[in-house]
């Protein structure tokens, strides 16, 4: 009788029933209550059990015990006929709750019956977790289930392997259908309690497919592989008894202690058998010794001590009770060191020790013994283990001759070894062959029963399933697979009773039948009960032969089959492609569209965001994509309100971690990031207001920038690379326009929209940026360092310009193929080595130029750093001659050219492309619309005739404007400026440069420059007088230049515009089409001169000292070249760009002549001034060369305008008109300059001891 009110099992889920009450009851529940007081069982809230597996339930005479009554039992109990006995309980209680259908543990409604049985549909054979026929429990699921698969089970009713419930473990043994035989399971398991395990506890033992705690009699322990299991004994199981004599507790076999070495195959210790043993020991009450009972020492094999027989039997002639004794120890010897001790046996004539194999140590003494014979012959030697001199002492017996003369001999069948006693079966050795212990003449190869084979002189019975051959070898081995015939069947090499039925393999069970020649084949792979042949219809279970009639209908239906299923698919697949066109549409019409907006008073502002607000039933996340500094990326999908489409979608959660921000509204920041819309940064599709703030962007399933030039780097060329660098800057640029500082530019923030295509993400978490404020400052634990520069690192300040050094960073990862930054150093060591002026290293596909640029991008000065705009000029510059720039080595085999295609996309890439076929489809639409009107808006906006013949005054980015300026902003006026006549004056205004109604171009706004009348307007501006900045000059030495200096003298054609001709809708900067079939060698020289020398008149000669010179190599001096003859030989080398220029004196009347730049001679130069730490011009010794002298010109006359654009101080000089010297671009000469080496050393090393880099 218990007196709690309520039974604390609210986990129970199942009651197995493995030990019933009483015979029959799994749960029995009586008289639980006090008459006495009101203690009582009141509630059995049992409110998880769903299944008792055995036994039935009593429950009666609870006075206060509510709701029993209203349980549906049957729904439990799987038993049908379990008795369910449930009455007499409490009264008056209160009802169930309202949600629970009349059904309940407790009156609350947490305390309803969960019904798995009752409810189910007729299809289900157990338990269901819905009534539809689609919602039934796996058969192996005990106490129901959360879905149809053996791993949604609750519990299982057998073994939960993994978390499946299976009726067996893996079996230790499979049918091998290569080998025809059970091999070992390597995926076995075995059963500990109703768990499948890969191995057992340490305290319990294997035995076959269980955890045991111990063996069964019949087996034994035994270890194999580290493990131990129980074996079957193969006869007696070894059990060691104590044995006689010093230490043990008998001093002799007596009648008292015989039966305690019954199945003994071991005895530690000695045996001794003395008279008092044998014929009793009146004085201590010990009767005599059945002589019977010595039979209990016919399973010795080994005695650890010595064996000592001064006594035996008088009607025992022999010592056979020990005729599997094998091994005498002589651990413990007797008296004089005996370990084999036969005295004083009158009666015994043979030792019988037919078994005996060795004496490990101790003397042997046999003495006394007047009948004993045979033991003459025996060969002790073989016996005796160790020293043999000495060690016997046999004397005293019947003499050899008195043995012969009776015929007491070995027999004929023994070898020379001797006996142990009469007949063959007592022979130490055999002269021919043994066969169970026994010498025969001749093995029973070719007749006789059983036929046998012979192995080291001893005979062996064949397999049983051996068919026996008259007149030659039934079998050469012990197996079923060495057989020469079989009796019954042949199952690959192997004799078998039958073929294998339903014997489980690696895949399932396995049925084979056998055919005329008695071979075991197998039966078709949907045979489950077995066959007679191979085909489908010989599989036992099927119907016998169909009539003619039946064949006849079978076939009609068949033919009505296949046409119904072919109509069936027809209009599958016509509802499938019109549900395909629906959801394109729709999916356009949410990707195209943001929110819908009401109609706009007169008075209120547009609204420019594009993305939309979801709603969190929208949004379904699948699976993590990653995690970084501001929160976690999923994969997932949009699924609109209303709508069926599923479109694929990437969402970022950004959780409020430090408790004070609330992203239950929408806020202007939100609204900003919204309205953000470019080619190359990932556009928000929309946000999702919360506790945590879920941004949603479109889902690009090529991954990152990284991880890309990680796999495919053997198939990256130059091309590509610098249009990535190309996209990056231009998105970026993009962002900065709109203030939105990124914080977090890195290559693994860069993904891929095609393998041609990048686009910016993770900019949506930094701040907002008004347009006149241009500093973010934000303090965040969890900052990239590696990416940081030296501001951010130590006062947490983000800019644009700090975004520029992040810029650096990530293209030195993308020249690198994604190596690690600064690797191999920790976080806080980083900013200590910023300091010291180290850098990353050169990447090796690198030329110097590319590298000063990113050089540039880590200036300590973020005012000096190049803007996004100028880098995407650079970079746009750099992608019209890839292979200049970038030098990528292939291997010898691998067939891949230096501006190699992008790689294809992987299995696994299209795969993931193929999932969003519908969306890519859609955005190739959009994109062809766009490019079609782009192309027809840039084409109509041009004046008449811009796309037929060139103008002198428009800018043409191709690889002969020479070095492209970083700053591209007043790049008409650089064009205008650095045109000169002869005679020092300059050249006229062109007519053009009043018509400022042109359209832009398509390359210019792609780069970031402006309109072509923006420019023109410029270079009026600048060539007619009119005001600009004082700029101070700025001397450049860097091997642009050089390199630079050929691409002059390549032919232009001017026929398109170059944002139509050299670049794609996305972007994608395309080589110049000039350059390409001409092979571009290693010191930037072109291979053939042939066409160059006959178009400018040059020498072969002089191109030695044109050499493109990479990284940082020392120039030889070279001396003044002649001037070349006419108008096109006097071209000189300007330092920027004078590609427009040049056409217009190829194609335009009013062109003005070039003067040639003459090298100077170098005077004064130093040893410091020898190391070209940028990349010196050649033959220069001052600094800027035959620059040196334009920070002496005005303003008007100095085209080029500095990147910081930086306020000049200094009064200039008068400007000299010299033939010889042209004003190309304005730098700073102050200890700020950008340029400037010796102001880079003292702002990048601040103590003495650093070194230049």
């Amino acid at each position: 009788m218990n007196e709690f009110s309520t039974l604390p099992l609210p986990n129970l889920r199942v009651v197995r029933g493995t030990q019933v009450y009483d015979g029959k009851f799994a749960i029995f529940v009586m008289l639980n209550y006090n008459t006495n007081s009101s203690h009582a069982l009141r509630q059995l809230r049992l409110n998880q059990l769903t299944e008792i597996l055995a036994g039935g339930v009593y429950i009666e005479r609870n006075d206060k015990l509510c709701h029993m009554d209203t349980i549906d039992w049957r729904d439990i109990v799987r038993d049908p006929q379990a008795e369910i006995v449930v009455k007499d309980n409490g009264k008056n209680c209160p009802p169930c709750h309202e949600s629970c259908g009349g059904k309940c543990w407790g009156p609350g409604p947490e305390d309803c019956q969960t019904l798995t049985k009752t409810i189910c549909a007729p299809q289900c054979n157990g338990h269901c977790f819905g009534p539809n026929p689609n919602q039934c429990c796996h058969d192996e699921c005990a106490g129901g289930c959360g879905g149809p698969r053996e791993t949604d089970c609750f519990a299982c009713r057998h073994f939960n392997n993994s978390g499946a419930c299976v009726s067996l473990c893996p079996q230790p043994l499979v049918y091998n259908k290569l080998t025809f035989q059970l091999e070992p399971n390597p995926h076995t398991k075995y059963q500990y309690g109703g768990v499948c395990v890969a191995s057992c506890p340490h305290n319990f033992v294997i035995d076959h497919t269980s955890c045991v705690r111990a063996c069964p009699g019949d087996k034994m322990e035994v270890e194999k592989n580290g493990l131990k299991m129980c074996e079957p004994c193969g006869g007696l199981c070894p059990k060691a008894c104590e044995g006689t004599g010093s230490g043990s507790r008998f001093q002799t076999v007596d009648s008292s202690n015989i039966d305690g070495f019954v199945n003994c195959t071991k005895i530690l210790g000695n045996l001794d058998f003395l008279i008092t043993g044998l014929n009793g020991d009146p004085w201590h009450n010990i009767p005599a010794l059945d002589p019977e009972k010595l039979n209990v020492f016919q399973t010795v094999r080994e005695i650890t001590g010595y064996l000592n027989i001064q006594s035996w039997p008088p009607h025992m002639h022999n010592f056979s009770v020990f005729s599997n004794l094998t091994t005498i120890g002589g651990r413990s010897l007797y008296n004089r060191g005996f370990s084999l001790l036969i005295m004083k046996n009158v009666n015994v004539t043979s030792l019988g020790l037919r078994s005996l194999k060795e004496v490990s140590a101790g003397r042997v003494y046999i003495s006394a013994n007047r009948q004993l014979c045979y033991h003459h012959s025996l060969n002790w030697t073989r016996l005796l283990r160790g020293p043999k001199e000495g060690r016997l002492d046999i004397k005293h017996n019947r003499s050899k001759k008195d043995c012969v003369a009776e015929g007491r001999v070995c027999d004929p069948l023994c070898s020379s070894g001797g006996c142990w006693g009469p007949g063959p079966g007592q022979c130490l050795s055999c002269r021919n062959y043994s066969r169970g212990g026994v010498c025969v003449t001749q093995c029973n190869f070719l007749n006789g029963e059983p036929r046998e084979f012979a192995h080291e002189d001893e005979c062996f019975s064949c397999h049983p399933e051996c068919q026996p051959v008259e007149g030659n070898v039934t079998c050469y081995g012990s197996g079923s697979d060495a057989c020469a015939q079989c009796v019954h069947f042949r199952d690959g090499p192997h004799c078998v009773n039958t073929c294998p039925h339903g014997l489980l393999g690696a895949k399932g069970p396995i049925y084979k039948y056998s055919d005329a020649h008695g071979e075991c084949l197998p039966c078709h792979e949907n045979c489950t009960q077995g066959c007679k042949g191979p085909e489908l219809h010989d599989c036992f279970g099927q119907p016998e032969g169909f009539s003619s009639k039946t064949h006849v209908a079978v076939g009609l239906a068949v033919v009505a089959g296949l046409v119904v299923i072919t109509l069936v698919l027809l209009l599958a697949l016509l509802y499938w492609r019109g549900r395909k066109i629906q959801n394109k549409r729709a999916m356009r019409r949410y990707l195209e569209r943001g929110e819908s907006l009401e109609p706009l008073d007169p008075g209120e502002k547009a609204n420019k965001v594009l993305a939309r607000i979801f709603k969190e039933t929208e949004l379904r996340k699948l699976k993590v994509l990653g995690s970084g500094v501001f929160g976690t990326v999923h994969k997932g999908i949009w699924i609109p309100e209303g709508e069926s489409i599923k479109i694929p979608v990437c969402i970022k959660v950004i959780e409020d971690r430090s408790g004070r921000q609330s992203f239950q509204a929408v806020t202007d920041h939100m609204l900003a990031i919204g309205s953000l819309d470019h080619t190359h940064i990932v556009r928000l599709l929309g946000l999702c207001p919360g506790s945590s703030l879920q941004l949603v962007t479109q889902f690009l399933p090529l991954g990152s920038l990284l991880d890309h030039v990680r796999q495919h780097r053997g198939a990256l060329g130059p091309q590509l690379l610098l249009n990535w660098g190309v996209q990056i800057a231009k998105g970026m640029y993009y962002l900065e326009e709109h203030g939105m500082v990124h914080r977090n530019l890195a290559a693994r923030n860069v993904l891929l929209k095609s393998p041609s295509q990048v686009q910016v993400a993770d900019f949506g978490v930094a701040d907002l940026l008004p347009p006149d404020d241009k500093q973010l400052l934000h303090s965040e634990a969890k900052t990239p360092i590696k990416w940081m520069a030296l501001e951010s690192i130590h006062f947490g300040k983000y800019t644009h310009q700090s975004d520029v050094w992040s810029y650096g960073v990530t293209i030195w990862e993308l020249m690198t193929f994604g190596d690690i930054p600064y690797k191999g150093l920790r976080l806080t060591e980083v900013p200590d080595l910023l300091e010291k002026g180290e850098r990353l290293p050169q990447p090796q596909i690198c030329t110097i130029d590319v590298y000063m640029v990113m050089v540039k991008c880590w200036m300590i000065d973020e005012n000096i750093r190049p803007t996004f705009k100028e880098l995407a000029n650079e970079f746009t510059r750099m992608a019209r001659d890839p292979p200049r720039y970038l030098v990528i080595k292939r291997d010898s085999g691998s067939g891949l050219p230096p501006g190699a295609e992008p790689p294809a996309l992987t299995d696994k890439e299209l795969e993931e492309v193929e999932t969003l076929e519908p969306e890519l489809e859609l955005e190739l639409e959009l994109e062809e619309e766009e490019e079609l009107a782009t192309t027809l808006g840039s084409a109509l906006s041009l004046p008449l005739g811009t796309l037929s013949r060139p103008r002198g005054s428009q800018n043409f980015l191709s690889p002969s404007s020479g070095y492209m300026p970083m700053n591209q902003s007043n790049l008409g006026a650089t064009r205008q400026g650095s045109m000169m006549r002869g005679s020092g004056e300059r050249c006229p205004c062109p007519a053009s440069l009043h018509q400022n109604s042109r359209g832009r171009l398509a390359s210019e706004s792609s780069e970031g420059r402006g309109t072509s009348s923006e420019a023109e307007f410029q270079e009026a501006e600048s060539v007619c007088g009119s005001r600009s900045r004082s700029r101070s000059p700025r001397p450049r030495g860097d091997s642009a230049y050089h390199s630079q200096r050929h691409s002059l003298l390549t032919p232009l054609t001017p026929l398109t515009p170059p944002g139509l001709e050299e670049e794609d809708v996305n972007g994608y900067v395309m080589p110049d089409t000039h350059t390409k079939g001409i092979p571009s060698s290693r010191d930037g020289t072109l291979s053939s001169s042939v066409g160059l020398s006959s178009i400018l008149g040059t020498e072969e000669e002089e191109e030695e000292d044109e050499e493109y010179e990479y990284m940082n190599q020392r120039r030889k001096q070279s001396l003044p070249r002649p001037p070349r003859p006419g108008s096109l030989e006097e071209l000189g080398y300007e330092y920027m760009d004078v590609g427009s220029d040049l056409s217009a004196s190829l194609g335009s009347t009013h062109s003005c002549p070039l003067h040639p730049v003459p090298i100077l001679p170098a005077t004064g130069t130093t040893p410091d001034e020898d190391y070209e730490y940028m990349n010196r011009r050649h033959g220069g010794g001052t600094p800027g060369g035959d620059y040196a002298a334009m920070g002496g010109c005005p303003e008007a006359e100095q085209g080029y305008e500095e990147m910081g654009s930086f306020q000049g101080t200094g009064h200039h000089a008068p400007c000299i008109h010299d033939a010889h010297l042209k004003p190309l671009r304005s730098l700073e000469a102050t200890r700020s300059a950008f340029d400037n080496p010796d102001y880079w050393h003292s702002r990048l090393f601040s103590k003495a001891s650093a070194q230049g880099t």
